[in-house]
């Protein structure tokens, strides 16, 4: 018995490393999620991109400008030239924060008196505003304390936009919104072809009059259908049990959530073109769900992971949906940013139904 067992093990061990796709789902994913992990999912803040509006024209204002240049955390500065560059720096994310100094600062620190500085900060992202507006207090506290150990003062004024209270719900909850709808939409394509490999009906739709055109459409429209569903069941639940303000357009973000589920689709269509087995499936759908549910801006804000990366996850459809679910909810997105962000998911299922049906027409030459 003993040695029966052995050549058991044995041989599982051998059969899954003679399978080449099984060899590679071992050795390639955990290296390319501990890849993505090391960088990405941490909850430091760093990196972050801080815009400048300094109105004072003294040295104050200059020698704090210079504190924020010199702190470790902050490694752009963008000088905005007017109050109303604001806007448009923190709705189209290109910086967590706004330093509003204005033009009384040095010549009250000099007089005596108390001085503020007004931060501006994106309340969609409630972690990465509570943090940022840490390191903001202490880098004021330092200069105050350095320039003026006198009773004269330095206030922050935090101000958090489009999430005043930074409840938390309101951030992560509509970022699920897109997680979700990813995990169901996916599971459901890889594993209808799938399904269908392994006990053998697969090879029966090929041989029948059906297109590889027409097997990819009969698969991926199902699951659009279904993505739709769950993606209306969890906004309804958004609005009536957790009670987050809807600000946008219903039809533009139903607009958005229909790309975003047919990028999804291509794509789960891809990972099964490539699969024989569910089990393969299953393993191949969560390699790519761990690293773009890391790379999407959920959890830690894309601007403040390394640069290289911010440029992978250009190619990331979660992210482009993310935005614009937290952006449609919290604040009234514009026509034109949502459809900026539309376009990437539609070149996504662009690229990937055409390449699942390369496959699936190679299988039927092939059979």
């Amino acid at each position: 018995m003993k040695f029966r067992l052995i050549s058991l093990i044995i041989k599982e061990f051998i059969a899954v490393w003679q399978d080449r796709k099984s060899r590679f789902l071992l050795i390639f994913p955990p290296l390319w999620q501990l890849f993505i992990f090391a960088f990405a999912a941490t909850l430091d803040v760093k990196n972050v991109t801080v815009g400048i509006l300094n109105r004072d024209s003294g040295e104050k204002g200059f020698e704090l400008v210079e504190r924020l240049r010199g702190s470790p955390f902050f490694t752009h500065l963008v000088y905005l030239s007017s109050v109303e560059e604001i806007a448009p720096f923190i709705d189209m994310q290109k910086g967590p924060v706004v330093v509003s100094i204005d033009e009384t600062f040095s010549r009250f620190l000099d007089a005596g008196e108390s001085a503020s500085v007004q931060l501006i900060l994106d309340g969609r992202k409630s972690n990465t505003a509570q943090i940022i507006l840490g390191y903001m207090s202490d880098i004021v506290a330092r200069f105050n304390s350095d320039l003026f150990p006198a009773p004269s003062t330095i206030q922050i004024v935090p101000r958090n936009w489009f999430n005043p209270n930074l409840l938390y719900p309101w951030f992560t909850v509509p970022g699920l919104l897109g997680i979700l709808t990813l995990v169901v939409t996916m599971l459901v394509v890889v594993l209808a072809v799938a399904r269908e490999r392994e006990i053998g009906t697969f090879d029966q739709l090929l041989v029948s009059p059906l297109t590889p055109t027409e097997i990819v459409l009969g698969k991926s429209i199902p699951a659009i259908l279904i993505g739709m569903a769950e993606g209306t069941l969890i906004v309804l639940a958004i609005l009536f049990v957790f009670r987050i303000p809807f600000s946008g357009s219903l039809p533009l973000f139903y607009l958005a959530m229909f790309f975003y589920v047919v990028a999804i689709s291509g794509v789960g269509l891809f990972i099964s073109s490539l699969c024989n087995t569910q089990q393969q499936a299953i393993l191949g759908a969560f390699v790519f769900f761990m690293p773009s549910i890391l790379l999407s801006g959920f959890a830690t804000p894309i601007e403040t992971m390394p640069e290289w990366l911010q440029w992978v996850t250009a190619i990331n459809p979660v992210r482009y949906f993310e935005f614009i679910s937290r952006g449609t909810f919290l604040k009234a997105l514009p026509a034109s940013v949502i459809l900026e962000n539309i376009w990437p998911l539609a070149c996504t299922a662009l690229v990937t139904f055409p390449v699942a049906g390369f496959f699936f027409r190679k299988r039927v030459a092939s059979g």
